[in-house]
């Protein structure tokens, strides 16, 4: 991983959308991790427009997060519009 996102700062999102600092597994806690590495992925190809590796990358996540997304409007509809409200995913 690189130095944008550390240990603490995964602790933190995790803390902060999961259920505790440790809550790595739970869709909440995943959506809200891709969620900060799609945004810091965004602005790494707005100022490296020829990067395809990276705009593959992007796009591999966002799908990642739309079937952690799906899966979440299934089972749990309540969890998954909190998250997408959250997270201001959502128009």
């Amino acid at each position: 991983m690189s130095e944008y996102l550390s240990a603490d700062k995964k602790q933190e999102i995790f803390a902060k959308y999961g259920k505790s600092n440790t809550d790595t597994g739970s869709a909440e806690s995943q959506v809200a991790l891709f969620s900060y590495r799609i945004a810091h992925l965004t602005q790494h190809l707005k100022n490296n427009k020829k990067d395809h590796n990276t705009q593959r990358a992007l796009l591999r996540l966002v799908g990642k997060r739309r079937s952690i997304l799906d899966y979440l409007k299934e089972t749990d509809i309540e969890r998954y519009r909190s998250i997408v409200k959250e997270l201001g995913i959502r128009k």
